[in-house]
């Protein structure tokens, strides 16, 4: 019983691995999101999140997306997306969607933020992360 072909698989992987670029948030100052205190809940369950930005320099779009969750649920609803424009200067972003399943109410809720931009990789745009924040805020009724 040969080795090779199990041998030569698991090289292959480790350098496909090497060779890709690291999809984790960077540690540049000159780079953030923030989430605000407060988010909205529509009666029809429409959520509005908003914060600022700051980035510099890109080569592919880039977008600052939020989920949300609520409870010991640990199921996280994707709320929008806005594109960021990246030139050094604070922005302000707001993105607005509604959760499926339904199921937020207004309360406290667990929000990620993340400056992701989507990096040319050959034919393929890969997801390089510049910047997240988590926090808990504060869904409010109207």
């Amino acid at each position: 019983m040969s080795l090779r072909p199990g041998l030569s698989a698991a090289v292959g992987a480790v350098l496909l691995l090497l060779a890709a670029p690291a999809v984790t948030a960077t540690a540049d100052p000159s780079e953030s999101v923030t989430v605000d205190l407060v988010g909205g809940i529509a009666s029809d369950g429409t959520v509005t999140l908003s914060g600022t930005y700051r980035c510099v320099g890109n080569t592919g779009p880039v977008f600052v997306s939020s989920s949300v969750g609520q409870g010991s649920d640990k199921g996280r609803h994707g709320i929008g997306g806005t594109r960021a424009v990246c030139d050094g200067a604070e922005h302000a972003w707001k993105n607005t969607g509604k959760a499926t399943p339904a199921g937020l109410v207004p309360g406290t809720a667990h929000v990620e933020a993340t400056l992701m931009e989507l990096r040319p990789q050959g034919n393929l745009p890969l997801p390089r992360f510049r910047a997240a924040q988590e926090r808990e805020v504060t869904l409010t009724a109207g």
